[in-house]
């Protein structure tokens, strides 16, 4: 059985599906996909709600995803800290640590990730050399306790903006993608997932740039600081997108049209497939 924590980056932001719980699909349905075409018998649980840090990512799916006794565990968090305007990276990668210490220590086969580094303006460019000092620590601490490393911050071919959401901060449906199959070579499972062919890409004038950036700073950046300002986050409303594992020959669509039809006359249809809250 597969189990999936952290945040927007595991619960498949930038990858919409109004189909599937949440709105979204992302690389850890298809993973999971994958892993039932080898074995029908393949279960999966995703945790994973956008917003969350990674205290809070501790508290809500550590446990409840040990108890579920996986043998394929994948954990990203932090990335969100990372963001916050005053953060102790030190003490960041010991909690992290900490939690990665727990999951181990199931004797799953632990996936960990280093984090890509997205592009922000010189503005932000702190915030990129702590993605810098959590990487190397990830790295470190994947070697320490023997867990599968998916190196995304030397995947190259996510240079493309092509591969990433509006918001800049989220892979789109073709990063998703290529994210699954980075994510199986790693694991060793054979899989039939292509990557997107997206041929050249044309960068546009300087002026065009720059107008896609203040677009980018007032649509996306300046909101999510505002909320951060007013402690409130995207993730508020969201239950995990696969809270019990399911069995995920039975498709995963059908699934998700089987849980909404069995949701409380009333209860908030943000939960259940067809929901696509903004990112």
């Amino acid at each position: 059985m597969y189990v999936a924590l952290g945040d927007s980056f595991t619960e498949g932001v930038g990858d919409r599906n109004p189909r599937l719980p949440n709105g979204v699909r992302g690389w850890a349905d298809r993973v999971a996909k994958q892993l039932a075409k080898q074995d029908p018998g393949w279960r999966y649980a995703n945790l994973a709600v956008r917003s969350k840090r990674l205290d809070q990512i501790v508290e809500d799916q550590l446990e409840p995803a040990v108890a579920m006794g996986p043998t394929l565990i994948s954990f990203y968090a932090g990335g969100n800290d990372i963001l916050e305007i005053r953060q102790d990276m030190s003490s960041l990668m010991k909690r992290y640590e900490a939690a990665v210490q727990r999951l181990a220590a199931t004797g799953a086969r632990l996936v960990l990730f280093t984090g890509f580094d997205v592009m922000l303006p010189p503005v932000l460019e702190h915030m990129k050399r702590r993605n810098w000092l959590y990487n190397e620590a990830v790295r470190d601490i994947a070697r320490r306790y023997n867990a599968l490393l998916v190196d995304h911050w030397a995947f190259e071919v996510y240079q493309d903006p092509r591969l990433w959401d509006s918001d800049r901060l989220h892979m789109s449906p073709a990063g998703h993608r290529l994210m699954a199959g980075k994510v199986l070579d790693v694991l060793g499972v054979r899989h039939t997932l292509k990557p997107v062919v997206l041929g050249p890409f044309q960068r546009g004038s300087w002026l065009e740039r720059t107008q896609r950036d203040w677009q980018w700073l007032d649509e996306w950046v300046f909101p999510l600081f505002g909320r951060k300002l007013r402690r409130v986050t995207l993730g508020d409303a969201l239950s995990p997108r696969w809270p019990e594992p399911v069995e995920v020959s039975r498709g995963l669509r059908k699934l998700a049209r089987e849980r909404l039809q069995q949701a409380p006359a009333g209860g908030s249809a943000v939960h259940g497939a067809g929901a696509s809250p903004a990112h």
